[in-house]
């Protein structure tokens, strides 16, 4: 038989188990945190309708899609390319089975048919918080306390939340004279302003057919963008006459406040004017998490209120507002820092039961399920064969803390030895109190 060729489809990654246990860890402390602030767990197949998917975003979301269809199959099907759509159809088909306001977060793989790249991959795991049912700025706010509280749990210390409002971006064209077409445009040239400049954004603009006039109104506005929270006053006295602009600006006062009360230093959060947010389902505040040090590494959350999107599923809406975590990029940024605890090694394994011959293989599985018993992961070595000296290696090169040795001298004076391979400290003991010492050597 010709020998199958090993490869992998692009976009898609094998993880050795060290980096699993990386990425089992951040997950970890992410749930951790959801848990802590009263967030519910749901699970949503990979596969949902095609038409499901394409709702709101029609064309845009298909480039993004991987079409999956069984033979002979009626139903057209797709992988979920987000977990956000699949929430929306989660919450109109289960509305009677939940109770109101619904908390939830899901972590799961999602497909794009984006092409690869260096971070960008096809299938990758999103990480999503969200609360359906809550009018009030409060949820956006509590969203915010939960980002920097996983953040901060996970040893990022330096990073802002960047706050806007797609009202007032809304306002912003009103009152610049962006006419209704051309809005989308608009929008895609802010979100360039920190790669273009305003002058890049200005020539964007110019090219697309906005006047000049028009261009010089908006971008007057867009260089409030620095003065953080004090810019609000400005941006108010210039939009009074705009509600929708207003309205935003008010919302986002509301939002800073119950930041406050949750306990979130100023420092950690700022207005950002030009903060856009692509995903057209957006209506309200809109918010993205930048590491800005070192080097400013970038955006690694990114959410905010969409109070339409479950309206494609029921006859009414439901106010809703989440942000997703960028899991991968977050998992690479802890790497690069070097935030992992210094526990986390690249095995599950702390101790390896070594074992000297057949006949002294059954008194090391006993004393491998000894240890287990007590909570210690535990591998016992089953080649009798093996040289010991290999099966130390073997045991240090899996990343194990601690090796046993039960040999037949041993056996016979009821005693066990246990050396510890970090700093190479042996100790021989009573077979009885084997869970005791080992439980010392990896405490210490």
């Amino acid at each position: 038989m010709a020998k199958i060729e090993t490869r992998l489809p692009k976009g898609m990654r094998d993880f050795l188990p060290g980096e699993v246990l990386k990425r089992e860890y951040v997950i970890g402390v992410v749930t951790d945190v959801f848990q802590t602030f009263g967030f519910e767990p749901i699970y949503t197949p990979a596969l949902e309708m095609l038409d499901t998917l394409l709702g709101k975003s029609g064309e845009e979301a298909d480039k993004l899609i991987f079409h999956a269809q069984h033979p002979g199959g009626k139903e057209a099907l797709a992988l979920r390319y987000d977990l956000t759509v699949p929430l929306a159809r989660y919450v109109a088909m289960h509305e009677h089975d939940l109770t109101m306001p619904f908390r939830r977060y899901h972590i799961a793989p999602v497909w794009r048919g984006d092409r690869p790249q260096k971070g960008r991959y096809r299938e990758f795991v999103q990480c999503d918080v969200d609360i359906v049912g809550i009018e009030s700025m409060a949820a956006d706010a509590e969203i915010i306390s939960v980002l920097t509280t996983v953040l901060d749990r996970l040893g990022f210390q330096e990073f802002t939340v960047h706050l806007n409002n797609r009202k007032i971006l809304t306002g912003i064209g009103i009152y610049a004279g962006v006419p209704d077409a051309q809005l989308g445009d608009l929008y895609r040239s802010i979100d360039k302003l920190d790669k273009i400049g305003l002058e890049g954004v200005r020539r964007e603009l110019a090219a697309g057919g906005i006047s000049d006039e028009v261009i010089a109104r908006m971008t007057d506005l867009l260089a409030l963008r620095q003065g953080g929270l004090d810019a609000l006053g400005d941006v108010r006295q210039q939009l009074q006459d705009i509600p929708i602009a207003v309205e935003g600006i008010d919302e986002l006062k509301q939002i800073v406040e119950y930041l406050d009360a949750l306990g979130l230093p100023p420092e950690r959060y700022t207005v950002d004017l030009a903060m856009v947010r692509g995903l057209g389902y957006y209506t309200g505040p809109v918010y993205e998490t930048y590491i800005t040090k070192p080097d400013n590494l970038g955006s690694v959350t990114g959410g905010g209120r969409y109070d339409g999107l479950i309206g494609m599923f029921r006859k009414q809406s439901l106010p809703t507002t989440g942000s997703s975590l960028g899991i991968e990029r977050i998992i690479d940024l802890m790497d690069l820092l070097n935030l992992y605890p210094p526990t986390l090694t690249g095995t599950v394994v702390q101790a390896v039961v070594t074992v000297f011959g057949p006949e002294t293989q059954a008194a090391s599985l006993a004393l491998a399920n000894e240890l287990r018993a007590a909570g210690i992961r535990t591998e016992a070595i089953m080649q009798p064969n093996r040289a010991i000296g290999k099966q130390v290696q073997y045991a240090d090169r899996k990343g194990a803390a601690v090796v046993a040795f039960l040999g037949m001298e041993e056996l016979q004076e009821g005693m066990v030895k246990f050396k510890r391979l970090r700093d190479g400290l042996e100790v021989r003991v009573l077979r009885a109190e084997a869970v005791r010492t080992v439980k010392e050597l990896l405490g210490s």
